[in-house]
C-alpha cells in the first residue's frame, strides 16, 4: 500500500507544471495534464524541463537524460524528424532517436536561426513509455510460482476438512436439542478455526523481514512477492559491460589500415598525423556535446575523442542558437598560425546519424572548413561495417586480426569513411537518407578499447557456480570478446571447450547452422545442420563430422539465434542448456532468450545496467538493475552496489524467506488443526475454550510466533540444493500429516488420562445452550494445546542450510522461552500468590500428580515432534515413498529431461545422430 501511494505521488508530482502549446495561430500556456495528441509544444530554450508526454521532435535538437526509463545516465541527443516521402509513416520504434519520451529530462535544446524547438505530442497518459512502465509496476506480469498455487490448493483442502467438522458440529448440537442460533454460531466457529484469516498476513512476514534486510544492504525491492522466487533461482543471466566488467572503457590503441593493409599498432592516438583520415574519424564520429563547459556524452566517445588531443567547440552558450552551417567544430588543440592562403584545420560536424543498436553503428557528415566537400565517417561493430565497406579496402587478415583482439578480451570498433560527391551541397546533406550515406565506405582501421573485469566478478561467479547455479552471459558485444570475458570471470572453466554455433547461408539460399571450435584448436571436422534436410554429396547427408570433447559450452550470436529459433526449433532446448555466451543480442532477443529459458522450467534472473537490458529485466522471474537512476523501477530489484555481489545476497535472502514461508505455512496449518482437534474434543464433552483462553492462543502465542519467526537471518553459505518450492511435495505433506496425527494422539491421550482419574466427573449442562468452561477437560486440553503450538513453532523454525539456527533470533528465542514458562505457570501454580490468574484464564484446579502426568505427555509429544521433523528432513526415504505413490519415474522440468538426454549423448554436438527435415 505504501509503495502504491509513493508511486502515485511520484507520478502526480512529475506531471504537474505548465508548457507552451501552439494551437492554430495562437500560442498559450496550458497545464501539462491538458495535453492531447496532435498538440505542438515549444520546448524552453534553456532546457531544464521534464517531458510530460511522448512527443516527436520537429525542429531543432535536444539533449536528454533518459535515465528515468532506461537506467543509463549517458546523455542522449535527439534530432528533428527528417523529411521523407509522404508514404512513410511515423513509428515510435523506428523513429526512437527523434522521439522525446515522457518522464525524461530535457537538459539542453539547440535551434536554428530564430526557430523554436517544437515537438508534436504523439502519446499521453498510460499510453506513453513512462505510462507503460508505471502500469507494469502497478499490474506486474503474474508469476507462475508453485508455492503460491499450492498454498491456495491447501487452503481448499482445509476448507473441505472444515466442512467435515461443520457437519459433525451440526449433528452434535442438533442431537442435544440446541437452538438454531447456537448451531450456526458453533458451525461458523469451525470455519474460522480451520481456515485462519491471519494466514495470508502470516505468510508475508518472511518476505517483509527479508525486504528490510535487503534494504540495509542497498538492495531495493518494489515487488516483495519476488523475494520468495529468488530462493528457487536456477539460472542467472548477466549483461557484460557495466555488469561483469567496468562501465568505462580505456583507449588501448588504434590499428590503422592503408591500401588494404594493417599498419603498426599505435597506442598514442594523438601522435597520428592531423591530416590522417583515421584521426579525423576519431575526432568527429561521436555524439559529444558541452553542457556548462563540460564535455558530456557516451563514455566510449569521450575516451576516443580525448585520445586525439583535439578540442570541441560549439557556437555560443548552451542555450544559444546554432550557427546555421556549422553546429559543432572539432580541431587540433594547437592550431598553427594561418594566413589567407593557408587556413587552419577545422572540421565542422554538419549532420549526425545517432547510434542504432539494431544497426550497431553511427555516422556523421563533416566538412573540412578549408574546402567545400563533405565526408562521411562511420564507426561501429566490425561485422556490421564490413557489410557496407568496399571489399578492396578491407585487409586480407581482417578477420584474423579481429579474432586475435577479441580473444584477448578487447572491445574492437571499426572505423570507415567516404568522401561525398562534389555536387552534394548543404541542403542535400540535410535531406540524405541514412542508407544512402552508409554505403561504399572505405575501411580506416580498428579502434581497440580495453574493458577490465570488476574485482568482485570472479569471486561472485565462483560462489554461484559452487552452488550449482547455471550462469549465462547475454551481451550486445562481440562474440569472441564475450567468450574471453566468460573465461576470465570463471563462467567457462579453463579446461572446458567452447563451440561457436554460427549461421551458414549457402549460395542457393539454404540456411544452416555450423558448429566450430571457438579458439580454432586443430583441424576438427565441422558439423553443419541443413535446414531442409537436403543431402548434397558435399554435405554427406546434411552433416559434416566434428569431434568436440566434453564438457562443451555453446556460444552464439543474435543472428545465429534468429536462424536457430526459426529453422531449428527442436534444437533450441539443447542449445539453451549448453549455452554460456549469447553475443550481439538485440534488446528484443535478450527478452526472448529469457522467456525461452523459462519455458524449459528454469527460474531465471537477469542482472543488467542499461537500456538494452530493460526488456529482459521485465521478462525474467527476478530482474536486478545495477543502475542508480530512477528508471531502475523497470526491474523488481535495484542494487545501489554497482556489481554482481548483490546476487548471492538476493539468493540467500530468497532461500531464507521461502523457507520461512514454508515454516509459517506449516505452523499455521498445524495451529488450525490443533485448535480444530481441541474444539471438537471439547464440543463432544459439552465444554469449550473460554474467551481468555482463545485470546491467549490466537493473540499471544500464534501472533507472536508468526511475527517473530521471520526475523531469523539467512545462512551465510550458498549450498547446492535449493529449498522446496511446492507445498504438495512428499516431504512437506508427510511432515504436516505426521505432526497432525501426533498432536491428535497427544490430546486424546491427555483426555483419556483425565477420564481415568478417580476424581474426574464429566460435566452435565443444565440446558443445551449452556457450555461449562471451568472444567478439568478444558484446562487439560488448553494446557496441552498451548505447549503444542510452542513446540511446533520451534520444530518448524528450520535452520541451516537456508537459515541461521532459530536460537540466533534472540527475540524469537526469548518469546518461546517466556511463553513456555508462562504456560507452565498456568499449569502448576495458577493460584500463586493469588488466584486472580486462575480466574482470569478460567482454569480448573488440578492435583499435582495429574499435572506431572500432563507435563509428561507434553514432553513425549515434543520429543516425537522433533524426531519426526528430523527424520523427514534428513532422510531420503520420504522422497522415495512419495515417488512410489505418485509413480514419478523421472524429472518433470524440461531442462532436466534435456540434460538427461545430453548425458546419453556426451559428445554433442557432433554427427552421431541424425537431424530430420522437420527443422525447416
Amino acid at each position: 500500500r505504501a509503495q502504491a501511494v509513493s508511486l502515485h505521488d511520484m507520478v502526480a508530482n512529475s506531471s504537474q507544471g505548465k508548457c507552451t502549446v501552439k494551437r492554430g495561430d495562437s500560442t498559450q500556456e496550458v497545464d501539462t495534464k491538458e495535453l492531447v495528441p496532435g498538440d505542438l509544444i515549444v520546448l524552453p530554450r534553456s532546457g531544464s524541463c521534464i517531458m510530460a508526454c511522448d512527443a516527436v521532435l520537429l525542429t531543432g535538437t535536444a539533449i536528454l537524460n533518459e535515465a528515468m526509463l532506461t537506467g543509463e545516465s549517458v546523455r542522449v541527443t535527439k534530432s528533428a524528424l527528417p523529411r521523407h516521402e509522404e508514404e512513410e509513416l511515423y513509428n515510435i520504434e523506428t523513429h526512437k532517436r527523434h522521439t522525446l519520451f515522457d518522464g525524461t529530462e530535457v537538459i539542453q535544446t539547440r535551434f536554428y536561426g530564430d526557430q523554436d524547438v517544437v515537438a508534436l505530442v504523439v502519446r499521453t497518459g498510460f499510453q506513453t513509455a513512462k505510462g507503460e512502465l508505471i502500469r507494469s509496476i502497478l499490474f506486474p506480469k503474474p508469476m507462475d510460482f508453485k508455492f503460491y498455487r499450492d498454498s491456495v490448493r491447501f487452503i481448499l483442502v482445509l476448507f473441505c476438512l472444515a466442512a467435515v467438522g461443520m457437519i459433525y458440529c451440526v449433528y452434535l448440537y442438533i442431537k442435544r436439542g440446541a437452538p438454531a442460533s447456537m448451531v450456526i454460531l458453533r458451525t461458523l466457529d469451525i470455519i474460522t478455526i480451520v481456515v485462519p484469516p491471519a494466514l495470508p498476513a502470516a505468510m508475508t512476514v518472511g518476505t517483509v523481514y527479508a525486504q528490510s534486510r535487503l534494504k540495509k544492504q542497498l538492495i531495493y525491492c518494489i515487488s516483495p512477492a519476488r523475494i520468495n522466487v529468488c530462493g528457487k533461482l536456477k539460472l542467472l543471466c548477466f549483461d557484460k559491460t557495466g555488469t561483469l566488467t567496468e562501465d568505462g572503457l580505456d583507449l588501448k590503441s588504434v590499428i590503422p589500415a592503408k591500401d588494404a593493409t594493417f599498419q603498426a599498432e599505435v597506442e598514442d592516438v594523438s601522435s597520428l598525423e592531423d591530416e590522417d583520415k583515421l584521426k579525423w574519424s576519431l575526432a568527429s564520429c561521436h555524439s559529444l556535446t558541452t553542457i556548462n563547459n563540460v564535455l558530456t556524452g557516451d563514455p566510449l566517445d569521450a575516451k576516443m575523442f580525448e585520445g586525439t588531443g583535439w578540442m570541441l567547440e560549439e557556437q555560443g552558450m548552451d542555450e544559444a542558437k546554432y550557427d546555421k552551417m556549422m553546429p559543432t567544430v572539432v580541431k587540433p588543440s594547437q592550431t598553427e598560425i594561418f594566413t589567407i592562403d593557408s587556413l587552419p584545420l577545422e572540421l565542422g560536424i554538419i549532420r549526425q546519424f545517432t547510434f542504432s543498436s539494431s544497426m550497431a553503428r553511427m555516422s556523421v557528415i563533416v566538412r573540412d572548413l578549408r574546402s567545400s566537400n563533405f565526408t562521411v565517417f562511420t564507426k561501429g561493430a566490425p561485422e556490421k561495417l564490413e557489410e557496407i565497406c568496399v571489399k578492396d579496402s578491407l585487409p586480407e587478415d581482417f578477420h584474423t586480426t579481429l579474432r586475435d583482439l577479441t580473444i584477448k578480451g578487447f572491445r574492437v570498433i571499426a572505423m570507415a569513411y567516404r568522401p561525398l560527391s562534389e555536387q552534394v551541397n548543404y541542403l542535400k546533406v540535410q535531406k540524405m537518407k541514412r542508407d544512402a550515406v552508409e554505403k561504399d565506405l572505405r575501411f580506416l582501421g580498428f579502434l581497440v578499447m580495453q574493458n577490465t573485469l570488476k574485482p568482485e566478478t570472479k569471486p561472485v561467479i565462483k560462489e554461484l557456480k559452487e552452488a550449482a547455479l547455471k550462469i549465462v552471459m547475454i551481451t550486445g558485444d562481440n562474440l569472441l570478446t564475450g567468450i574471453s570475458v566468460a573465461r576470465d570471470s570463471g563462467i567457462i572453466d579453463p579446461g572446458d571447450r567452447v563451440s561457436v554455433l554460427d549461421a551458414v547461408i549457402r549460395e542457393d539460399g539454404e540456411v544452416g547452422l555450423q558448429f566450430q571450435d571457438a579458439e580454432g584448436h586443430g583441424d576438427e571436422e565441422v558439423e553443419i545442420l541443413v535446414s531442409n534436410g537436403s543431402s548434397p554429396d558435399s554435405y554427406q547427408n546434411g552433416v559434416i563430422r566434428i569431434q568436440l570433447e566434453s564438457p562443451v559450452h555453446l556460444a552464439l550470436t543474435g543472428k545465429a539465434w534468429s536462424i536457430l529459433t526459426k529453422h531449428f526449433p527442436e534444437l533450441v532446448p539443447r542449445v539453451l542448456v549448453r549455452g554460456a555466451v549469447f553475443a550481439r543480442m538485440s534488446p528484443d532477443q535478450k527478452a526472448q532468450l529469457v522467456e525461452e529459458f523459462q519455458t524449459l522450467g528454469y527460474v531465471v534472473s537477469m542482472c543488467g545496467d542499461g537500456a538494452n537490458d530493460c526488456g529482459a529485466l521485465k521478462a525474467a522471474h527476478v530482474g536486478v538493475s545495477l543502475s542508480e537512476a530512477e528508471a531502475s523501477v523497470a526491474a523488481p530489484f535495484t542494487s545501489k552496489i554497482p556489481n554482481i555481489s548483490c546476487m548471492p545476497k538476493l539468493i540467500l535472502e530468497g532461500r531464507c524467506a521461502l523457507t520461512t514461508s514454508f515454516g509459517v505455512f506449516k505452523y499455521m496449518a498445524l495451529y488450525s488443526m490443533i485448535q480444530f482437534i481441541s474444539v471438537v474434543i471439547l464440543y463432544t464433552n459439552n465444554t469449550n475454550l473460554g474467551d481468555t483462553q482463545f485470546l491467549y492462543i490466537d493473540l499471544v502465542i500464534t501472533t507472536t510466533v508468526a511475527v517473530l519467526m521471520g526475523r531469523t537471518n539467512p545462512w551465510k553459505v550458498l549450498v547446492k540444493q535449493r529449498p522446496p518450492g511446492s507445498l504438495v511435495s512428499g516431504v512437506t505433506l508427510f511432515s504436516i500429516f505426521a505432526q497432525i496425527l501426533v498432536t491428535l494422539a497427544a490430546q486424546l491421550i491427555a483426555q483419556f488420562y483425565l477420564q481415568s482419574q478417580v476424581w474426574y466427573e464429566p460435566v452435565h449442562p443444565s440446558s443445551p445452550e449452556d457450555e461449562i468452561v471451568v472444567d478439568a477437560s478444558t484446562t487439560t486440553i488448553f494446557i496441552v494445546s498451548s505447549f503444542q503450538y510452542l513446540v511446533l513453532a520451534t520444530v518448524f523454525s528450520k535452520g541451516p542450510p537456508y537459515r541461521s539456527p532459530f536460537y540466533t533470533n534472540y527475540l524469537y528465542l526469548i518469546a518461546l522461552l517466556g511463553l513456555s514458562a508462562f504456560t507452565a505457570i498456568l499449569l502448576f501454580i495458577p493460584d500463586w500468590p493469588r488466584a486472580w490468574l486462575q480466574h482470569f484464564f478460567q482454569l480448573q484446579p488440578l492435583f499435582i500428580h495429574y499435572k506431572i502426568g500432563v507435563m509428561t505427555i507434553v514432553a513425549v509429544n515434543a520429543i516425537v515432534n522433533i524426531l519426526i521433523e528430523i527424520s523427514v528432513n534428513t532422510g531420503s526415504w520420504v522422497k522415495t515413498v512419495a515417488h512410489c505413490i505418485s509413480r514419478k519415474r523421472g524429472p518433470k522440468n524440461r531442462y532436466k529431461l534435456v540434460l538427461k538426454d545430453l548425458a546419453m549423448d556426451i559428445g554433442w554436438p557432433r554427427n552421431n545422430q541424425s537431424y530430420p527435415s522437420t527443422y525447416s
